[in-house]
């Protein structure tokens, strides 16, 4: 409507969203989709070398990844993915641990137990954490001490797709600040004002979206008001 109207919009796109992975193995899918990968962190650079790094959780979705520490990192991955087809963020299994230290806890004599209950009891990987290994990991590989330490340090996990607006927890898009005048009223209908998610930005989470939301309102509030005369 408001395109319609001569007002500059950009499109809407996905903000706070999870997304598609290049694919899980169905065995990966079927038992660990809606787990959560708890106590990890992810980092990711862009192809423009800006970064994020952060600690926390999420969860393993049938078709690739969503959750609180994935939203905060969506606009980077969405942007990267749009420009360059996918996105590959590091995800280290052990962030409390050095890279030495989890190199030392592989290589350390298991006997005769399992290479899955060394890990379980050396450094407490099991489950979806294990399930992760193998996802990125070939047997000749798993076997291999310092690709394996180095692999739970850095796990790759390439992703391909923003998943739709429909399921994003908010958006970014909306109308461009250059179509706004400082009191957010829309130079192309005078005495119509926009804010909140009208507005071209996004918040990095909920908080920060109702806020700046309530924000904006209250400016957008003061214009309509001073247009007025009121």
């Amino acid at each position: 409507m408001l395109q319609a109207k001569g007002v500059d919009v950009a499109p809407l796109l996905p903000a706070n969203s999870g997304f598609d992975g290049a694919g899980w193995s169905e065995h990966f899918s079927s038992r660990f989709a809606g787990q959560p990968f708890k106590s990890v962190a992810i980092s990711f650079t862009d192809s423009q070398g800006r970064h994020f790094a952060r600690k926390g959780e999420f969860v393993a979705t049938a078709t690739g990844i969503e959750g609180s520490l994935v939203y905060a990192a969506s606009a980077l991955l969405r942007d990267e993915i749009a420009a360059n087809g996918s996105a590959t963020l590091l995800l280290d299994l052990l962030p409390d641990r050095s890279a030495e230290q989890v190199l030392a806890a592989v290589k350390h004599p298991r006997g005769a137990r399992s290479l899955s209950s060394h890990l379980k009891s050396r450094l407490g990987i099991e489950g979806i954490k294990a399930g992760v290994l193998h996802e990125a990991l070939s047997k000749d590989a798993m076997q291999d001490p310092v690709q394996l330490a180095a692999t739970i340090k850095a796990v790759p996990l390439k992703l391909v797709a923003t998943r739709p607006v429909d399921e994003a927890i908010s958006t970014a898009g909306g109308v461009r600040f250059d179509a706004l005048d400082s009191s957010l009223m829309a130079s192309a209908l005078p005495g119509v004002f926009a804010a909140g998610e009208m507005l071209d930005w996004e918040a990095p989470t909920g908080g920060y979206l109702l806020t700046a939301s309530m924000a904006s309102g209250a400016a957008a509030a003061r214009g309509a008001i001073q247009r007025l005369g009121l």
